[in-house]
């Protein structure tokens, strides 16, 4: 008969490193919480799933090592996989700089939109992102209707870009979620942004029936924020803000076809999860 801890050991299939990182912040508390869990290599996508179901965060970010200085990185929410998502990359980096190999300097991340490089620099951290500049689009009608403000101009990438007249209509904007609720629109979701006062452009994000419905701070909806307002303030170096309840801030750099991104993290979480 096996000893009990042998027994016990034989049920548990797979340990995975966790760590829960507060993006695009200097403070805990504040900013994106992301996990970021290191697995040796890849298992079923639904055991993906669960584990960002029982995490129950925005995203948890996966990563398998391939190389010294480059990891394979996926993305999940709740309910589906990301084919990119800011906070949690910055949240992976943070991981392997501080605590993988704090001997670096920066990290290649292979991912479903390609290789994403993120860099330190001081005390924050530069990721190098496509950019996705918005186009104009039609009014989308359930939108339009769980707004309690009208926007001024109808845009989209992979997300919505709606554009409003002013940082307070931002703030006062209310959203209806349940009518949301009717609409998919996965992977992306509904961003609403205004030249801001206290920054260059400020902005909110909402994502129709995800777990998370307004997202503290969302570092790929500024692959398509940073082009569209470099071309209209008439510059490519801005410092954007996002109006969470969380609250978040972002310098963003338009380099080509590339958007740099450059924010802080702080940890907040370090564990162990047994399956």
């Amino acid at each position: 008969m096996d000893s009990f801890p042998e027994a016990l050991q034989a049920r548990i299939g797979m340990k995975i490193p966790i760590y829960q990182i507060d993006a695009f912040t200097s403070e805990q508390f504040s900013g994106n919480p992301a996990a970021v869990c290191i697995l040796d290599h890849w298992p079923e996508d639904q055991t993906l799933l669960n584990i960002a179901k029982e995490n129950n965060l925005a995203e948890t970010a996966f990563l398998v090592p391939v190389e010294p200085e480059h990891y394979h990185l996926r993305w999940f929410t709740p309910e589906i996989e990301m084919d990119l998502c800011g906070h949690a990359t910055l949240a992976s980096a943070y991981v392997v700089l501080n605590y993988l190999d704090p001997e670096l300097r920066a990290v290649r991340f292979k991912s479903m939109s390609g290789e994403l490089t993120v860099r330190r620099i001081e005390d924050q951290y530069e990721l190098d992102f496509p950019s996705r500049p918005p186009l104009p689009c039609e009014l989308n009608k359930t939108i339009s209707e769980a707004l309690s403000i009208q926007p001024s101009a109808w845009f989209k990438s992979r997300d919505y870009v709606l554009l409003f007249n002013s940082e307070k209509e931002i703030l006062d904007l209310e959203v209806n979620e349940l009518l949301l609720k009717k609409i998919n629109i996965d992977p992306g979701g509904i961003i609403v942004t205004s030249k801001g006062d206290s920054a260059d452009f400020v902005s909110r994000f909402f994502t129709p029936g995800a777990a998370i419905f307004e997202d503290p701070v969302t570092g790929s909806a500024h692959c398509s924020l940073a082009p569209f307002w470099a071309e209209r303030l008439g510059k490519n170096t801005l410092n954007a803000q996002q109006l969470s309840a969380r609250g978040g801030k972002i310098n963003c750099e338009i380099k080509g076809d590339r958007v740099l991104l450059r924010g802080q993290a702080v940890p907040y979480l370090e564990g162990t999860i047994t399956i």
